[in-house]
């Protein structure tokens, strides 16, 4: 008898399909960019017919939907991984950086320019939420800060991007800083503006993340 919850045969290769095509979109992205993904490339590359495609996404827009949970996906497990093996804050940020450079088109998909006209379902963001709420976690665990900031006091009135975590503000402020400013960094890395500077990005993101370690003044 088939195990409960087992895919037919029908299904196993309709995964497989799927899989197949999100492979080449992911190289039709490495080379292009996501604004040109094409379905009826990818079709002609995979000896299908574009309406054949279609019956495996809907729309260039449903394709793109399940790269940027892909993405997202990628880089939860990554971080939970990361923080369940022991990694602080700093461990977590190594990781991002690790990650991103592993692909860089699977991070500008998620964190670089929006694709003009692709409007991201409400699932994604989701599951973004489990990568903030990993950092979260980490930032909580830090000594606390003497001092409060103004932005401190803003961030305790306006903390729904954090769900129902409970970290306090301060916690809200480091995260807030470390995401943007790293993420910054990364950017700037991963588009080759530091390419000619003679300098070393590894070096300037670990400088980055040492001052956002540091006690605020």
């Amino acid at each position: 008898m088939a195990e409960t919850g087992a895919k037919t045969p029908r299904e196993r290769y309709r995964a497989q399909v799927r899989a197949e095509i999100t492979e080449r979109a992911w190289e039709q992205i490495a080379t292009a960019g996501a604004s040109a993904l094409s379905l009826n490339a990818i079709a002609k590359q995979m000896g299908m017919s574009g309406p054949a495609l279609y019956r495996y996404f809907a729309s260039r827009d449903d394709l793109i939907t399940e790269l940027v949970r892909e993405a997202y996906r990628s880089l939860a497990e990554t971080l939970r991984a990361a923080a369940e093996s022991g990694a602080d804050l700093a461990g977590l940020a190594h990781a991002l950086r690790g990650w991103a450079l592993a692909d860089p088109q699977r991070y500008f998909l998620v964190y670089g320019t929006p694709i003009p006209g692709y409007h991201a379902p409400a699932d994604t963001t989701a599951i973004s939420s489990e990568i903030m709420t990993t950092v979260l976690d980490a930032c909580a665990a830090l000594a606390p800060d003497d001092a409060a900031t103004p932005f401190d006091a803003y961030l305790a009135d306006h903390r729904d991007w954090a769900a129902d975590h409970p970290a306090p503000p301060e916690a809200l402020h480091r995260v807030l800083t470390f995401w943007t400013r790293l993420h910054g960094v990364l950017s700037l890395e991963l588009a080759g503006h530091f390419t000619g500077m003679g300098l070393d990005p590894a070096q300037l993101f670990a400088a980055e993340l040492d001052g956002l370690l540091a006690p605020r003044p």
